[in-house]
């Protein structure tokens, strides 16, 4: 039977109105187990609503009482982890271990918002002048809301409204249409918690819903993880109707491979991001770039039985490296860039485009393809691919290496493999690239830093979580106050100004 699935709003499913829905399937399978109601912007705003009513009773929780809540919801994520991973990995067709990691990765984005009582504090001067004290004060903005992708349904999310709830906003999460189980099932975790009714609301939708996003006028703040078009189209539309934005777009994200590196690590290191969740991570190495043919020689010679042993099975099978892609129209599309890059001249040495799994011929599932001289010109190097397919360019000398993740579009992520200090340091400090890992093949910082890449991997001037989390999510309130304590009378003070 095909589950009709709701939206969370005020603490309550509720049906959606609008007639359209959107089918949710198994990747395994290729079956129809949902749809998704795709909200209107009357829908949309309604939730907003109750967002805005429930608002100022949350921002008047004062610090600790949040944390109590974030307390709790943590508890509960931790009670609740098998429930979650396996209700994501049916939906997206990561196997279980990386689905656990998703709801993990954030998870730790809550244990930080439990500290939000130091992380909220100002800054106090005792006696500026004579009876004066100035003070800020970090509050909460409103209303806000946060667009995800298919990619990690239960960490990005997380990532953003754990975050702005703590510091006492109310938050829309539009989750993506394809994965929205576990969102819904975060609502329901948060309620439990202790959030009041409306604090977090999920509304299902597509472009209709997030343009009513981006323009409603008591929406303050937006944040957004997609692919750069979008993301750039997220920016310039929320920006335009007066909203703070973070719009985090794509990437491709290389692995710099020095004549000294552990070939082994390196190895190791390349099967796991450039195939793990089937490529389907911004933060994934579908690049990698030896430097000197001898270093990539080698490095194929090491590859190509790894790529070839790759157990590709279901998301349940605990044995498989990875599972299926998320949609029938998203392994087409990782298909048709195999087909453009053999068509572009670079080298084809593992071909996973027949790839079938027994018993689930209907699953969207693709075998590792491995690429040999691909070139900075092809289009499917300047691309975000999103699947399980390593593309190797062939460098010179480290400084034709190191020129290449510069010079890209993107600029997300990106990781060099050397023994060498010197040359390590030299890369991490010079690179035009937002997150650097030095023998770390994902270099996704830890939940008290943050998150975010340069160039058209990311559009606004905050990162996600991590202090610059906390200061995104709220407004600065500066006060200077003057008591008659220590003042002779008819005294005055004026604070000088520039004219």
């Amino acid at each position: 039977m095909v589950k009709e699935l709701t939206h969370f709003i005020g603490g309550k499913h509720v049906k959606g109105t609008s007639g359209r829905f959107l089918d949710v399937t198994n990747p395994n399978t290729g079956e129809v187990t949902a749809r998704t109601p795709l909200a209107t912007g009357a829908e949309l705003r309604a939730a907003v609503d109750v967002a805005a009513k429930a608002f100022p009773g949350w921002a008047a929780f004062n610090p600790q009482r949040r944390a109590r809540v974030m307390f709790e919801f943590k508890r509960l994520l931790e009670a609740n982890m098998s429930e979650l991973a396996a209700m994501l990995s049916a939906e997206h067709g990561k196997v279980l271990a990386d689905a656990r990691g998703d709801v993990q990765r954030g998870l730790e984005v809550i244990e930080f918002a439990c500290g939000i009582p130091h992380l909220q504090k100002g800054e106090f001067t005792e006696g500026a002048g004579p009876g004066i004290d100035m003070y800020s004060m970090r509050q909460p903005l409103g209303v806000v809301a946060g667009i995800t992708p298919f990619n990690f349904p239960a960490m990005i999310p997380m990532w953003m409204f754990g975050v702005a709830i703590a510091c006492g906003n109310t938050f829309i999460l539009k989750p993506s249409e394809k994965d929205p189980s576990v969102p819904i099932r975060l609502g329901e975790l948060l309620l439990e918690a202790g959030a009041p009714e409306g604090v977090l609301n999920v509304v299902n939708g597509d472009k209709e819903a997030v343009d009513a996003i981006l323009t409603d006028p008591t929406i303050q703040a937006v944040s957004f993880v997609g692919s750069s078009a979008i993301a750039q189209y997220i920016y310039a539309t929320g920006a335009a109707h007066g909203k703070r934005v973070q719009a985090m777009g794509g990437a491709k994200n290389h692995a710099i491979i020095m004549p000294d590196a552990d070939m082994d690590q390196v190895v190791n290191d390349l099967i796991g991001s450039a195939y793990g969740s089937a490529g389907e991570r911004c933060m994934a190495l579908p690049v990698a770039v030896p430097v000197g043919d001898e270093t990539a020689d080698r490095l194929i010679e090491k590859l190509i039985p790894r790529v070839q042993g790759l157990k590709i099975g279901t998301s349940t099978d605990p044995e498989s490296d990875y599972g299926p892609l998320v949609s029938k129209a998203h392994l087409e599309k990782v298909k048709g860039y195999i087909d453009l890059a053999v068509k572009e001249g670079a080298k084809l040495l593992i071909d996973g485009r027949g790839f079938k799994l027994q018993g689930y011929e209907n699953g969207f599932f693709l075998g590792g393809c491995l690429f040999d001289h691909v070139t900075p010109d092809m289009e499917t190097y300047r691309e975000e691919i999103f699947g399980p397919v390593l593309q190797i360019v062939r460098a010179k000398n480290f400084e034709e290496a190191a020129e290449l993740p510069t010079k890209h579009q993107y600029g997300n992520g990106v990781a060099i493999f050397t023994r060498d200090g010197d040359a390590a340091r030299s890369f991490a400090s010079r690179v035009q690239v937002g997150m650097v890992g030095i023998n770390v093949p994902i270099p996704v910082p830890l939940a008290y830093h943050t998150f975010g890449g340069w160039k058209r991997s990311a559009f606004g001037d905050t990162n996600q979580h991590g202090t610059e989390g906390v200061k995104f999510w709220t407004k600065v309130k500066t006060v200077t106050s003057r008591w008659p304590t220590g003042l002779k009378e008819g005294s005055s003070f004026v604070i000088p100004t520039m004219g």
